[in-house]
């Protein structure tokens, strides 16, 4: 429900956003190396530690809990823009 408001959100605010999501099938969507290298920032909505969550150094990073991103998607992207 999170990814999808925010891909909502991004999609009304004229924002690229790519998500990936992990969870009892794991990692899905993945996000690749070279959409990894293109992006601005990571947004990280969880309420536990991501797997393999090393790929995420050296960009800027955001954690919030998956209500926020659900409640407050608009808000929280752009805070990030």
């Amino acid at each position: 429900m999170a990814a999808d408001r925010l891909v909502e959100a991004a999609r009304s605010l004229n924002i690229q956003i790519k998500v990936e999501t992990q969870g009892a099938m794991g990692i899905e969507n993945k996000i690749s190396k070279r959409e990894f290298d293109s992006a601005d920032h990571i947004l990280l909505a969880t309420e536990i530690s991501p797997s393999e969550s090393e790929r995420y150094a050296g960009k800027p990073l955001t954690m919030v809990s998956v209500q926020e991103a659900i409640n407050h998607p608009i808000a929280l992207l752009k805070k990030l823009k």
